[in-house]
């Protein structure tokens, strides 16, 4: 495995990186455009932005670094209408969670099991937070593509 020296910085780097275009995206759109679904089959960026702070705050967050976060999946896709300021301020909050835990790995807990709802698909604990680092940057890409949607619209 890489020395920690490069690991830790590149992931925090990665997960800040997130964050940065997850505000971005956010920036010029009003709190109830957060919640329009321009499709009548799809989520709402509101509803990404729950379901990747539920999910950072659960698989590194709770089963990582054991804040004790229970996560409610569902209602990241059906609650709506948290304000932009206050959905952003849970958004980071998990990201500096993110932070603070990549921080506290040693080498050997980087290969330490991974236990919780993606221990099929993720042994370790390093393949764990490289899981989420890809789930999340999925889900940036939906938000890309909504966020254009929602320019297209006259509101």
């Amino acid at each position: 495995m890489a020395d920690l020296s490069v690991v830790q910085p590149s992931l925090a780097d990665y997960f800040r990186m997130i964050q940065a275009e997850i505000h971005q995206l956010t920036e010029p759109l009003s709190s109830e455009q957060l919640w329009v679904r321009p499709y009548p089959y799809g989520n709402s960026i509101g509803n990404l932005i729950l379901h990747l702070t539920g999910n950072l705050n659960y698989h590194i967050g709770a089963q990582i670094g054991g804040t004790g976060y229970v996560r409610q999946r569902p209602l990241e896709f059906s609650s709506s209408g948290k304000p932009k300021v206050e959905l952003l301020s849970d958004f980071d909050q998990a990201i500096e969670i993110v932070i603070a835990t990549i921080a506290s790995q040693s080498d050997d807990a980087w290969a330490a099991p991974y236990f919780g709802e993606l221990e099929s698909e993720a042994k370790t604990r390093f393949n764990a937070f490289l899981r989420c680092a890809g789930h999340a940057y999925h889900h940036v890409g939906q938000i890309i593509y909504l966020q254009r949607e929602l320019g297209k619209a006259s509101y």
